[in-house]
């Protein structure tokens, strides 16, 4: 059982080093394609267009589907903490290729991720034997597992129908929200996938059993729901603000959800228990701290009311006509110098 969760471990690390890959490499190319085109952010996708956000795509499937296969072999509550890590890489990624600058404090948030995580790793219950893909859902219908993912629709509808369209370009939670409370859903039916396919590879055919089908239309609804809406986090706000509370949210969430449905401390002593909360406590404070020194990306401007930029001057001509002359940088104004005709005599 201990080895099954060392290729888990393993296995997540390898995971978290291409994730955090891809978000800098997914942003170089939105940012690219939002210089030539309609922004992800604004409802547009020039980005398909773009090799660039293509090739963060191929790193983000390459590290997912090392979790994918380490949730198969390990639980959920040692695998998620691991993705701390992925902050670790993106943050010192952006530092160099983005000039998102990592303060002090911001080594100091890294620092309290990795201890986290590791209290967390330490203490982590093994992985419980399930023989059928029949008895992960006996454990998904269950009635708390059941009030929890009603429960999480309903947010999730919350955000996307009625917070996204009014505070999404300004409230950095409403996106990352929505990818973390469906990212829990997204997990657990991955691990029931994972261990259908282990199952089935060991001489135990699993695809026949129309439970499978259902995990999987489930977890390729939510990942498409989550690319989405991350797309649009990470095209208006400052990566190294994205990734750690989408980290910090999502581990708490995916815990949360592995905890009902698979009931990992199921007979774990009170201490084991305590220590994996303090090691959660630690990294959440981490990523706290991380966030605090890190300034975040300027909101789109979405109405006439946004202040405009200095390099755009507005000029009054004899005839009254308005126009405009605008850098060609093309960056958005932040205030106007109105230019007043004097009178001829």
């Amino acid at each position: 059982m201990y080895s099954s969760n060392l290729k888990g471990f393993v296995l997540a690390v390898v995971s978290s080093a291409f994730i955090g890959s891809s978000f800098i490499i997914k942003k170089k190319g939105l940012q690219r394609a939002g210089a030539n085109g309609a922004r992800a952010s604004g409802g547009g996708y020039a980005y398909l267009l773009e090799p660039l956000w293509w090739l963060g795509m191929i790193t983000m499937i390459v590290g997912e589907i090392s979790n994918f296969v380490a949730y198969a072999y390990a639980p959920a509550v040692l695998v998620t903490p691991l993705g701390a890590l992925s902050i670790i890489v993106s943050a010192i990624l952006a530092h160099f290729m983005l000039n998102e600058k990592l303060q002090r404090m911001g080594m100091l948030g890294c620092l309290l991720c990795i201890v986290g995580s590791t209290v967390i790793v330490l203490h982590a219950p093994e992985e419980r034997s399930i023989d059928s893909v029949e008895e992960i859902w006996e454990l998904a219908i269950q009635p708390a597992f059941l009030l929890y993912t009603a429960s999480v629709i309903a947010v999730a509808l919350t955000l996307i129908f009625y917070c996204a369209p009014r505070y999404g370009q300004t409230n950095i939670l409403v996106y990352i929200g929505i990818c973390s409370v469906i990212g829990s859903l997204t997990v657990v039916s991955i691990k029931a996938i994972g261990i259908a396919i282990k199952l089935t590879l060991e001489g135990m055919n699993q695809i026949i059993y129309f439970q499978t089908w259902i995990f999987a239309m489930v977890a390729v609804t939510c990942i498409i729901t989550q690319l989405n809406y991350l797309n649009m986090a990470l095209d208006i706000f400052n990566t190294a603000v994205v990734s750690p509370i989408y980290y910090a949210m999502f581990t708490s969430f995916t815990i949360l959800a592995s905890a009902i449905m698979f009931q990992d401390y199921s007979g774990q002593s009170a201490s084991s228990i305590a220590s994996e909360l303090c090691g959660l406590i630690t990294v959440l404070s981490g990523t706290a701290v991380l966030h605090s020194t890190r300034e975040m990306d300027p909101p789109l401007i979405t109405d006439l009311y946004t202040p405009l930029s200095p390099k755009v001057s507005w000029y009054l001509p004899g005839n009254g006509e308005v126009w405009k002359q605008k850098d060609e940088d093309g960056s958005f104004p932040s205030f106007v110098t109105i230019l007043r005709q004097d009178y001829f005599k």
